[in-house]
C-alpha cells in the first residue's frame, strides 16, 4: 500500500521544469507510504514517476519503487496488493522467469511484459491503482481495480497529465489552480460525498474503477486540444456485465450447498489477505460482515487475530458490547477505543485535510479513530466492507423485496399506512414518545428522518417512483437551484433489488464506503483489506437467487447462514445499527460552537450554493429539537469546513515557479 504521483508532459512543453514538481508531488503522499520515498523521470521523453513506501510484502530494497521491469522496457508505480501473487509467480517461473526479491510489484511487471497489459489485469485479484511507463512505445497507461478500492485522480493541464493517489499531489504541481465544480458540490450537498465518475475540482477526474487511460504524449496534446482525455478511458473490467450475466445465470442448490460454496470462496478471500511480513489484525464492530470476515481469519490462523473496534457512551449507537461478545467466542486479542464527543470535537479540524474532497459520511470520524487505535499495533487490518452492496444488507433491500407486495396493496392503504408513519414521525419531533421506556435501537428507529422517509416510500405511486425515492439522498434541499444530480443507472436488470444493488455497488461504494476506508486507513500509513469485495465474491454474490439474500425479513441471508457455523444465533440476530455515530445530540451539545462558528461565515464561504435562510432555519429547527437536520446540516458543515482548508494557498505549489493553467476534460 503506497502512494503514486506522475507527470506526463505534452511534446509542446517548452522545458522539462515541471518535472522538478514530482519530489513536492510525492512528499504530499507521505502519510501513504511512510517506509521509503522514490523517484524515476526521463527527461527526453517528458515523464516522471513518484512513489511512497508502505513496506508489507517483502521489506527489503528489493520492494522499492518506482520499479523497472527485468527487460528495462517498463516502469511502474503502484499502490496496492495483489493477493494471488504467489501463484502468478509460480506459474511465470515455470516458464522460465527469474525474480531478484519476493514483492508483488516484480510480478506484476514481469507478467505484463509475459502476457500483455489486459490480460494480465484480468488475472490479477486484488486493489490497485498504478501508472505504468512503456519505454518502447514511450506510452503512459493509467490502471484501476475492478471495484475502485485504490484511488488515482487524473488531471489534464495545459503542458502536462498529472496524476496521484489524492488531490494533495496535484494540488502541489506548479500552477495549478482548482475551480470549484459546482455540479459536484451539490452532488456531496445531497449525498454527502462525492459520486466517484465525478471531482470537486472542474477538469480534474477519477480513473473508474476496472478501468485503463492509454496515451503518449502526442495522444495527449491532441485529446487535451479537444477536450477529450477522459474518453480516451476504456474498460477491462465491467461490474454491468457481471451483474447482468449473474442474474441471467443464477446459481443452482439447497442452502445447504450454496453456504459451502460461499464459505470455500470467502475463505480463501480472506487467507490470501492474510498474507503480510507485518503484524495484521481486523476491524471488529459485532455486525454480520466483520464477525465473518473476524470469524474466518481466526479459523485459520494458529494464533489469537488482534481487533479492534469504538465504542460510543451514548445508548442506541454503541456497538463494542456485541463486538465484545463475538471477540470473547472466537479467542481474538481485542482492544477497544472509548469515543468521546471531545475525541469527535479533537479530530474534526484533521477531517478536511484527510479526505481531500469535501466528505460527510459521519461515521468517517469512528472510522479515522480505529485506525488510528489500529495502527498503533499493526500495519494490516482487514474490514467487513462490501457485504451490505454484495449481500443485501441496507433497509432499502429489504424495502425493495417488499415491493411487489406492497404495491399489490390498494393505492388507498398506502396512502392510509403513509399517513400513519408521517403522523409517527410529527410524534417524534414533539418529543411524544420521550417518556416511555423505550431502548436505545428502538429510539434510533423511531428518528422523525427515518420515519419521514418510509412514509414517502409507502406513498410511492409504482416501483420506478419507489426506486427514484430509494435512492434519493437528501432529506431537506439546502442548496440554491442548479441542475439536478444524477442517478446512476443500472444495467438490464429486472427486479428492483438487483437495480439497487446495482445502484449500490457502482455508486455508493466506491464513493463513500472505500474512499472513507481508504482516507482513514492510509492517513494513518494502515493498509484496510477487504475480502468480502474479492471480484469472485462479487461474482458470486451476483448470481445467488434473490431469497438467498433476502429472506423472512432479512438481509444477508445466506452471509448470515455462514456465520452460524462459527458464532453462536444468539451473536448473530439482531437489529442491523451501522457505525452511526450520534451526531445530532453533539451537534446541539459539545459540537455546537464549532457549528455555528462555521455556519455564521456562510455567506462569505458558500455563497453561491446554498439558500442561507433554509440552512439557518434547519438549523434552529435542530437546536430546538423540532426536526433532526443532523445528516443534511453534518453535509453542509464538512463543505464549509473543506472550502475554508482547501482556501488556503498550497504551500509546495507556490514554491515552485511556472504557470500550467488547468484545461477541460
Amino acid at each position: 500500500m503506497c502512494g503514486i504521483a506522475g507527470i506526463l508532459l505534452a511534446p509542446d512543453s517548452a522545458s522539462t521544469r515541471p518535472l522538478r514538481a514530482i519530489s513536492q508531488m510525492t512528499a504530499a503522499l507521505r502519510h501513504r507510504g511512510p517506509d521509503g520515498e522514490g523517484f524515476w523521470s526521463d527527461g527526453e521523453a517528458g515523464i516522471a514517476f513518484g512513489h511512497n513506501r508502505l513496506a508489507i510484502v517483502d521489506l527489503s530494497e528489493a520492494g522499492f519503487q518506482p520499479m523497472r521491469s527485468a527487460s528495462g522496457r517498463y516502469v511502474i508505480t503502484f499502490n496496492g496488493e495483489i493477493y494471488n501473487f504467489r501463484d502468478l509467480r509460480r506459474e511465470l517461473e515455470s516458464a522460465g522467469h527469474q525474480f531478484r526479491g519476493a514483492c508483488d510489484t516484480e510480478v506484476i511487471l514481469c507478467a505484463i511484459e509475459n502476457w500483455g497489459l489486459d490480460a494480465s489485469l484480468k488475472r490479477f485479484a486484488g486493489m490497485f491503482a498504478f501508472g505504468l511507463w512503456d519505454l518502447k512505445t514511450r506510452t503512459l497507461h493509467l490502471a484501476r481495480d475492478r471495484m475502485g478500492k485504490k484511488p488515482i485522480y487524473v488531471a489534464p493541464t495545459r503542458h502536462a497529465l498529472v496524476f496521484g493517489s489524492e488531490l494533495k499531489a496535484i494540488r502541489c504541481f506548479p500552477g495549478f489552480n482548482p475551480e470549484l465544480n459546482l455540479n459536484a458540490a451539490r452532488s456531496m450537498l445531497s449525498r454527502g460525498w462525492v459520486p466517484d465518475h465525478n471531482c470537486i475540482w472542474r477538469g480534474v477526474f477519477k480513473l473508474p474503477p476496472g478501468s485503463v487511460l492509454s496515451l503518449t504524449a502526442e495522444d495527449f496534446a491532441k485529446a487535451r486540444r479537444t477536450g477529450s482525455v477522459r474518453h480516451r478511458v476504456r474498460a477491462w473490467w465491467s461490474l454491468a456485465e457481471v451483474a447482468t450475466k449473474g442474474r441471467q445465470d443464477p446459481m443452482v442448490g439447497s442452502d445447504e450447498e450454496l453456504t459451502s460454496e460461499l464459505d470455500a470462496l470467502l475463505r480463501l478471500a480472506v487467507r490470501e489477505r492474510m498474507n503480510a511480513d507485518v503484524p495484521l489484525g481486523a476491524f471488529l464492530s459485532g455486525g454480520v460482515d466483520s464477525s465473518t470476515v473476524v470469524a474466518l481469519m481466526q479459523a485459520q490462523s494458529q494464533k489469537s487475530v488482534r481487533t479492534f473496534t469504538i465504542a460510543f457512551g451514548e445508548r442506541g449507537f454503541d456497538e463494542a458490547p456485541h463486538a465484545a461478545a463475538v471477540a470473547r467466542h472466537l479467542g481474538t486479542d481485542h482492544t477497544e477505543l472509548h469515543l468521546s464527543p471531545a475525541s469527535a470535537r479533537d479530530i474534526i479540524p484533521e477531517l478536511p485535510q484527510t479526505w481531500d474532497e469535501p466528505f460527510a459520511d459521519e461515521s468517517q470520524i469512528p472510522t479515522l479513530l480505529v485506525a488510528r487505535l489500529a495502527r498503533q499495533h499493526v500495519t494490516v487490518a482487514l474490514t467487513g466492507d462490501g457485504g451490505d452492496e454484495c449481500f443485501a444488507g441496507y433497509a432499502r433491500h429489504l424495502m425493495a423485496a417488499r415491493a411487489n407486495r406492497q404495491h399489490g396493496m390498494p393505492s388507498p392503504l398506502r396512502e392510509t399506512l403513509a399517513a400513519a408513519i408521517a403522523l409517527m414521525a410529527r410524534a417524534t419531533r414533539h418529543n411524544i414518545f420521550s417518556k416511555l421506556p423505550l431502548s436505545g435501537l428502538t429510539r434510533h428507529a423511531l428518528r422523525s428522518d427515518r420515519l419521514d422517509r418510509l412514509a414517502r416510500l409507502f406513498s410511492a405511486a409504482d416501483q420506478e417512483e419507489l426506486y427514484q425515492r430509494l435512492t434519493g439522498s437528501s432529506t431537506v434541499n439546502l442548496t440554491l437551484p442548479g441542475p439536478r444530480t444524477s442517478i446512476r443507472r443500472a444495467p438490464q436488470l429486472d427486479d428492483l433489488l438487483s437495480r439497487l444493488l446495482y445502484n449500490d455497488m457502482a455508486g455508493y461504494l466506491p464513493g463513500d464506503i472505500l474512499v472513507k476506508l481508504d482516507r482513514a486507513s492510509m492517513a494513518n500509513s494502515l493498509e484496510g483489506r477487504c475480502p468480502l469485495l474479492d471480484h469472485r465474491v462479487v461474482e458470486f454474490a451476483w448470481r445467488m437467487p434473490a431469497n438467498a439474500m433476502v429472506r423472512h425479513g432479512q438481509g444477508k441471508w445466506l452471509l448470515r447462514q455462514l456465520l452460524r457455523r462459527y458464532v453462536p444465533q444468539r451473536l448473530i440476530n439482531r437489529p442491523k445499527q451501522g457505525f452511526d455515530v450520534p451526531m445530532a445530540l453533539w451537534l446541539r451539545g459539545p459540537l455546537r460552537a464549532w457549528a455555528s462558528d462555521l455556519l455564521a461565515d456562510m455567506r462569505h464561504s458558500g455563497h453561491e450554493l446554498f439558500d442561507v435562510a433554509k440552512v439557518q432555519t434547519c438549523w434552529r429547527d435542530h437546536l430546538d429539537g423540532k426536526r433532526d437536520h443532523s445528516r443534511d446540516l453534518w453535509a453542509t458543515l464538512m463543505f464549509l469546513a473543506w472550502r475554508h482548508d482547501a482556501d488556503r494557498p498550497s504551500v509546495a505549489s507556490a514554491a515552485l515557479p511556472g504557470a500550467l493553467e488547468l484545461t477541460g476534460v
